[in-house]
């Protein structure tokens, strides 16, 4: 497994493990090391847009001093979300390795597709997003389901 997929895996764990929200977590990277960290909060904070990809580009940018992360990319246990997708371009990351679909996602109550569908789909950004180490993430979400933590 990636070692940077593998951390995001630990940080969306972490959360769970805490009821903090879904088992999403994500790291930013530049040059090879790990520059911001975060995972799903959207319980803990009672804010529906704390998402795993939002809080680790939220670390990052406060550990640079910058709200610009060209050259950066972002490893997250689930495909993005439209809001986590448009925050990725938005903070300009170079590229999004993800581990679950979107409808991995769906599978465990996530409506990702369907703002997806309103806002046109994402065939336009072909190469922009990989999937890795999607065994792994299943994992997770397995974990997710079985625990005894808050579901939204």
């Amino acid at each position: 497994m990636d070692r940077f997929m593998k951390a995001a895996i630990d940080e969306a764990r972490s959360g769970i493990q805490a009821h903090h929200g879904g088992p999403f977590g994500a790291v930013v990277v530049r040059d090879g090391e790990i520059i911001g960290r975060g995972h799903n909060c959207v319980l803990r904070e009672n804010d529906s847009t704390w998402h795993g990809e939002i809080a680790a580009i939220r670390d990052a940018e406060r550990n640079i001093g910058s709200y610009d992360l060209s050259g950066c990319e972002i490893y997250t246990t689930g495909e993005p979300c439209p809001m986590c997708l448009c925050a990725c371009l938005w903070a300009n990351i170079g590229h999004i390795f993800y581990g679950c679909t979107i409808e991995d996602n769906e599978k465990i109550g996530f409506r990702d597709r369907k703002f997806d569908a309103l806002t046109g789909g994402r065939e336009a950004l072909s190469g922009y997003l990989s999937e890795t180490d999607r065994d792994e993430c299943l994992k997770l979400f397995g974990e997710y389901c079985e625990s005894d933590g808050v579901r939204y």
